[in-house]
């Protein structure tokens, strides 16, 4: 796993974002949450769990994103820093499942022929519109391809043998436009494991809704 630092100003909370698969933080550091630090994750080849020291921070806000919300379940239970608030955006801690994730299927498909084109097609499925996609393409990471490969080859690995995440979310975001996680198996997961569920008429990737939760939810958020 990697991350970034955006803002480290000495304030005694954090904000730490769990970016989605193939992501780094070029569309995510222009945020900025009010009385926080800001730590963007991303690349879960590997999933660290020390990458906070225990007396930096007295509590900790986690917001994760897409393939972002299964890697902070696992990491977050260990970060020894207590966890105020948790959000979970267009995502579930269950990433390749028929019921409850992305269906096997179209996760292999998606590897099988992974390549520039599909890439391209896939980011576009991940936006509403023509609009927003031009937007994105502005942001949009450069991560090699074979990393994105190894990413999802490493997440399949990961999910089969690692014990299933017990971490709770207390906040899950579901948008009824998602065309990469479908929105009946991100309700069926929450539903399920008894989470609160937000549904907002958005698409996967939606740029207003992670400026909110990103940096204005905070402003008056204590």
């Amino acid at each position: 796993m990697q991350y970034e630092t955006i803002i480290q100003a000495g304030h005694p909370r954090l904000l730490l974002f769990f970016a989605g698969w193939a992501s780094d933080t070029t569309p995510f550091r222009d945020y900025r949450p009010a009385r926080r630090d800001y730590i963007i994750c991303y690349d879960y080849r590997t999933l660290e769990n020390d990458i906070l020291p225990k007396s930096t921070y007295k509590e900790v806000d986690i917001v994760g994103w897409s393939m972002g919300v299964w890697a902070a379940s696992h990491v977050a239970p260990a970060l020894q820093i207590p966890i105020r608030r948790s959000i979970a955006l267009n995502g579930t801690p269950f990433p390749i499942d028929a019921e409850c994730g992305i269906p096997p299927t179209i996760w292999q498909g998606t590897l099988d022929n992974l390549s520039p084109l599909s890439l391209h097609k896939f980011t576009r499925r991940m936006c509403a519109d023509t609009e927003a996609f031009h937007r994105f393409l502005r942001v949009t990471p450069r991560r090699p391809m074979d990393e994105l490969a190894e990413e999802m080859r490493a997440v399949t690995r990961m999910q089969h043998t690692m014990p299933a995440p017990a971490f709770r979310w207390q906040e899950a975001v579901v948008g009824n436009k998602d065309r990469i996680i479908p929105p009946g198996n991100q309700t069926r997961a929450w539903q399920t494991s008894g989470v609160p569920i937000r549904t907002l008429d958005i698409a996967h990737y939606d740029e207003p809704t992670f400026k909110h939760y990103l940096q204005d939810i905070w402003t008056n958020n204590k």
